[in-house]
């Protein structure tokens, strides 16, 4: 088989698993966390076998569909750090897309972070999302801890220091979106603008990294 046989058949392959997966995401926006596999092939019109045989099992899917939706938020919350603004603006901006992005997907989020309640399909176990859902918010900590590194000057121990900021961060956004979302107790906004005040103090006090781009 020649390379450009190759690349076809690779493409054609990228192409389809794209297909699958944007059928799972309309699964999920319809039903959340009770989005079976059943529902997700019969979506994608295929049989169970065929969509195991793209993404190897359950959790395979699960973690493509994470990963998608993952990779579209950081890129969201890089824009709200790289935007030109004060430092207290950006804080409350990155803030508010997250928040943004749980309140206009929450089916997506739910599928994402928390596991089916009630029953599912005869056959179809529900999705482990405890297993996923925890390295999610790891690889965002991780992701916020770089940035932090690098944009700010907080003295000595500077890398473990951006690690437990990044990790706090993240926590702190997760726990208080889904409690957020769950009960709706205050706009938008109010809650953005009480997070960045809880997190106001060192952020405020601490210099940007000479030769950094500014937090």
């Amino acid at each position: 088989m020649d390379t450009t046989q190759r690349t076809d058949q690779q493409q054609s392959a990228d192409r389809r698993r794209r297909e699958l997966l944007e059928a799972a995401d309309r699964v999920v926006l319809r039903d959340g966390p009770q989005a079976s596999m059943n529902a997700i092939a019969a979506e994608a019109g295929i049989t169970k076998p065929i969509l195991y045989r793209h993404f190897g099992d359950k959790s395979g899917l699960y973690a493509a569909l994470a990963k998608r939706h993952t990779d579209a938020l950081l890129s969201s919350l890089r824009a709200a750090l790289d935007a030109p603004a004060e430092r207290r603006e950006r804080v409350e901006a990155t803030l508010d897309t997250y928040l943004a992005a749980i309140e206009a997907r929450p089916q997506v989020y739910r599928f994402l972070m928390h596991p089916a309640e009630g029953s599912t399909p005869p056959g179809d176990q529900g999705f482990d999302v405890g297993k996923h859902s925890a390295p999610l918010l790891r690889r965002m900590g991780e992701e916020l801890a770089q940035v932090i590194e690098e944009r700010l000057d907080v003295g000595p121990g500077t890398q473990q220091l951006a690690r437990v900021w990044g990790h706090g961060i993240v926590g702190m956004m997760h726990a208080a979106g889904d409690w957020w979302l769950g009960e709706r107790p205050c706009p938008r906004a109010e809650l953005v603008r009480t997070l960045a005040d809880l997190l106001w103090g060192r952020l405020a006090a601490a210099g940007d990294k000479a030769g950094g781009p500014g937090f």
